[in-house]
């Protein structure tokens, strides 16, 4: 079994292309306006026109609101819509309810309780996303994307009845260690693949993708 990749906020042709063609297999596009790495609906259309059948098309929303997210979906056909705020449990219930669509929520994380906090998802989401908690410190951090890495070893041996995806800080270089010690089955990288703020590298992209598919996965923890 191989580790599935997912490339996040891509909002050009030339990541998009790279991250196909190097076997993504869910690409992410970003609808929360304060991201460097926000689509616009109708660019996010041309940019999944691309994407095959067999790779997820992901939306990334933080907090939205039902006519958000509907205004994207009559634009934009999408796999799955990632909730990436404080969104809780009923409501991530009532948005994949009301849409037909499945839900990846995503949860900060920094200690124990944080990665606790995921059980109250496992029943209502399609797919759980664990993410580094920005200090409250850190200047213009977003919900997401800050290139921040959290300890893998609070993931290691956790079991939930949904798949998850590890996310937070990957690059190239770390992100077999990432699996290895975490124990993960599916990644998630932004930042990593970026050669500046908000704009994906499609070179750094298939080096990520590379790094991936060259993990020996029975290395890792069970």
């Amino acid at each position: 079994m191989s580790v599935e990749t997912k490339i996040c906020g891509i909002n050009d042709a030339e990541a998009m292309d790279a991250a196909l063609s190097g076997g993504a297999r869910l690409v992410g596009l970003n609808f929360y306006p304060p991201s460097p790495r926000h689509v616009a609906p109708e660019r996010a259309a041309e940019l999944a026109r691309a994407v095959p059948e067999g790779v997820a098309r992901v939306g990334v929303f933080v907090d939205p609101d039902d006519e958000t997210i509907a205004r994207v979906l009559a634009a934009v056909a999408l796999d799955f819509v990632q909730l990436h705020g404080d969104e809780t449990p009923a409501r991530v219930a009532a948005l994949r309810a009301r849409f037909g669509v499945g839900v990846i929520k995503a949860l900060k994380v920094a200690d124990t309780a944080d990665v606790a906090a995921a059980d109250a998802f496992a029943d209502v989401a399609d797919r759980l996303l664990f993410d580094a908690r920005a200090p409250k410190a850190l200047p213009n951090a977003l919900p997401g994307g800050n290139a921040l890495v959290f300890d893998w070893r609070l993931l290691a041996g956790r079991r939930w009845a949904r798949p998850w995806l590890l996310s937070g800080g990957l690059d190239a270089g770390n992100v077999a260690e990432a699996v290895r010690v975490s124990g993960a089955r599916a990644v998630d990288v932004s930042s990593g693949v970026e050669d500046r703020r908000g704009h994906k590298s499609p070179a750094l992209i298939i080096a990520f993708l590379d790094a991936v598919a060259a993990i020996e996965i029975d290395r890792a923890p069970a």
